[in-house]
């Protein structure tokens, strides 16, 4: 089966370049989007020629050109943004909005589940047979676990009626995960060639990669603004029935694990820390790598069609005292640890530039509420690490070890 062509926005940026690296080095045509606006950026310029030599293909456009658009979204199967969101940098959330206008008209990105399908003559709901394959985990599980043979009898009889006179091997897949069949219908791994790939559906991935914006409703202000406007984007997306995957990948490392999660520095001290409240709270820290490649698995999975991937592998699953902890252990040296309560920090926020403010309104969540670890993952996500065993992710007493 033929991989997805991806076109990367923003792929001069931070996340951007390693996700155009992760989508060259995953097998996939890759396209940059090369805008004009870059000007005499000569650092921008040289990375699009160094992504050209490893292959991947530049095409122009400008979100002042909306044809320009229409025309590079056409090329491809795949829209990955990663525009830049945090406001001490460039803050352009909202720009993608003119993205998802060119991603409704050049219309591929759409419907192409359908298409596919009906080049087949196969009689069958496409709906419920999607959510059919996006649970055949839990479903299979269940039906293992059924004491009740009537049940269970039951069960598979929908699982025929839902499934029409589709091709036996989608049953089969349904039922048995390590069958040779599997490969119809999750991915490109399979030993089954003549099977279509039919539940592979083009999608848009729009720049988020950090905070879930939907669960961020009461954040402070002014720092919500970067909610509020994600969460625009969620909605444009969802009404022009584009499909989708929304990644969320907390903290990156370079921001928030080489400093011990200090605000004024991106290296780690030496002598003291500033710890947040008891330091106990939970957060999540992501090499920057892992999360590109944990992106580009997504876009042709069917198990994260329309969903959010959460990426919170369970190692790095760690409080701000166990993350202290590593480097002290690593330098063999114990720090000071200054503690600054709530209150302090909430205080600190007050005579700050708007940037400023929204980043310790940011740093808040995190560390305080922790907003980033306190809900289970539900039905309307996947967990990265679980769908991806195969990843062999960075655990931050490794990552650590480049500051030395």
């Amino acid at each position: 089966m033929a991989k997805s062509k991806v076109l990367v926005v923003g792929g001069t940026g931070y996340i951007g370049k390693r996700i155009v690296k992760a989508s060259l080095a995953q097998g996939h045509i890759t396209y940059v989007l090369q805008r004009r606006e870059m000007g005499l950026d000569i650092d921008k310029i040289q990375m699009l020629l160094s992504f050209k030599k490893q292959g991947a293909r530049l095409i122009q456009g400008s979100f002042s050109d909306h044809q320009s658009l229409v025309d590079a979204v056409k090329q491809v199967d795949v829209v990955i943004c990663t525009m830049s969101g945090v406001h001490f940098r460039s803050h352009n959330i909202l720009l993608q909005l003119k993205l998802v206008d060119a991603i409704k008209e050049a219309g591929n990105i759409k419907s192409s589940l359908r298409a596919e399908i009906q080049k087949t003559k196969l009689p069958i709901n496409l709906h419920l047979l999607t959510i059919l394959v996006q649970n055949r985990r839990r479903l299979r599980q269940f039906l293992l676990q059924t004491p009740n043979q009537t049940v269970t009898f039951l069960i598979l009889i929908i699982v025929v009626v839902l499934s029409l006179s589709f091709p036996i091997f989608v049953v089969l897949s349904f039922l048995s995960p390590s069958s040779s069949f599997n490969g119809a219908l999750l991915g490109p791994s399979s030993s089954f060639n003549g099977a279509p790939n039919l539940l592979r559906q083009l999608r848009f991935i729009p720049s988020e990669f950090g905070t879930d914006p939907s669960r961020m409703g009461h954040a402070l202000e002014p720092g919500r603004v970067t909610f509020d406007e994600k969460m625009r984007v969620r909605r444009a997306i969802e009404e022009a029935k584009i499909p989708f995957t929304y990644v969320t990948a907390n903290c990156f490392a370079g921001y928030f694990a080489g400093n011990l999660s200090q605000m004024e520095t991106l290296l780690p001290p030496r002598d003291k820390v500033t710890i947040y409240g008891d330091g106990n709270v939970k957060v999540v820290y992501m090499d920057e790598d892992d999360v590109a490649l944990y992106t580009i698995k997504t876009i042709d999975d069917p198990r994260t069609l329309n969903k959010t991937l959460n990426i919170r592998p369970p190692e790095n699953i760690l409080s701000q005292r166990e993350l202290v902890e590593k480097w002290e252990k690593l330098i063999g040296k114990e720090l000071q640890k200054i503690s600054c309560s709530q209150e302090d920090f909430l205080a600190s926020i007050k005579g700050l530039d708007f940037a400023s403010q929204v980043g310790v309104g940011h740093f808040y969540h995190f560390f305080y509420e922790g907003c980033l670890t306190n809900f289970e993952i539900g039905e309307e996500g996947e967990e990265a690490s679980e769908l991806y065993p195969d990843v062999k992710y960075t655990r931050m007493d490794e990552y650590l070890k480049l500051y030395l």
